[in-house]
């Protein structure tokens, strides 16, 4: 409450007799016309600034953060009548393969209680339309954060599409021992080079229950984002436009800049920036997930099992046993 002299604002309306609420009206009464107008001039700076992707829950908090005090529906109706409002979504559609004979693994994801960033990374698949093609994506994401870790392009969906995204996560995040990774059954994930690839760099395998694509929400929650604020909003000539678009998208918008309603409206570069200083559970804990067992009362760090049968046997890092 802002003060004159020793005497706030609510302190002076009781001594003058003047109901405060009323006391707010008259300043603001001044001039309403001024402070509209600098509103929408902040709207539609913001919207610019963020090419149309802000919805109007983003766009208040936004308003927000640089000190403006907003109602929500105000913020709505504004964005509505300047035609400023984000661009809707269209039919999903599955890119998933998962007709194949090789092993699935247990769903770890479900079970994990994440406390931190590099302990649960979530991968998919999806395709983009270009004029005269079409092109397929694989991300990964950090479940903590919500934060594209790895991301590849390619005009094909075969292994080495997936691969590619993973071995640029890891060259981007350096992650500990027992990560889990998640994603669906597709033969991309499932095959052996792939599998290979996860245990090289001590990772367990973890996969979506069959015909269940809710296991896997993050990432299709995601797409839908990447498709509604870009790839819907532009039209692009060829791969390599594309690939320039995603860039400038996930690495500089996205993961930097974007509010994310799951993070408190924080960017996921932020989140991981202010959570990282923050004490909770002993060191071991902190750097993989802990996953929980409910029917066996137990629980179990993937990295203590990993150092624990590495110092047996020096055995390769433990992977879930397969299942059907």
């Amino acid at each position: 409450m802002q003060l004159q002299g020793n005497l706030s604002v609510e302190r002076m309306c009781y001594l003058g007799q003047v109901n405060r609420a009323g006391f707010y009206r008259y300043l603001r009464g001044k001039a309403p016309r001024l402070e509209k107008t600098e509103v929408r001039s902040m709207v539609q700076r913001i919207a610019v600034e963020h090419r149309r992707r802000l919805g109007s829950p983003r766009m208040t908090q936004e308003l927000r953060n640089r000190g403006m005090v907003v109602n929500h529906k105000r913020v709505e109706r504004i964005m509505r009548e300047d035609n400023l409002l984000a661009i809707r979504w269209r039919k999903f559609v599955t890119a998933t393969e998962s007709e194949h004979d090789q092993p699935v693994y247990l769903n770890l994801a479900s079970r994990m209680q994440v406390t931190g960033p590099n302990q649960l990374w979530v991968a998919d698949i999806t395709y983009i339309r270009l004029r005269n093609e079409f092109v397929y994506l694989a991300v990964l994401l950090d479940a903590f954060s919500r934060r594209v870790v790895g991301w590849a392009v390619e005009r094909t969906m075969q292994a080495r599409l997936s691969l590619a995204a993973l071995e640029r996560a890891v060259v981007n995040r350096k992650p500990p021992l027992g990560l889990v990774h998640h994603s669906d059954r597709g033969i991309q994930y499932a095959c052996g080079e792939y599998v290979k690839a996860l245990a090289s760099h001590g990772m367990l395998s973890s996969m979506s229950r069959a015909g269940c694509p809710y296991d896997n929400a993050m990432c299709e929650s995601w797409f839908k984002t990447l498709k509604q604020e870009e790839i819907y909003a532009n039209e692009y000539q060829d791969m390599e436009d594309l690939i320039q678009h995603l860039e400038e998208f996930i690495d500089r918008y996205y993961n930097r800049l974007r509010l994310h309603s799951a993070l408190g409206y924080r960017s996921p570069e932020q989140f991981e920036t202010e959570t990282a200083g923050q004490p909770s559970q002993p060191q071991l804990d902190t750097m993989a997930g802990t996953l929980s067992f409910s029917r066996h009362r137990r629980s179990f760090n993937p990295m203590w099992e990993h150092q624990k049968q590495g110092s047996r046997s020096g055995a390769a890092p433990l992977l879930p046993s397969s299942s059907r």
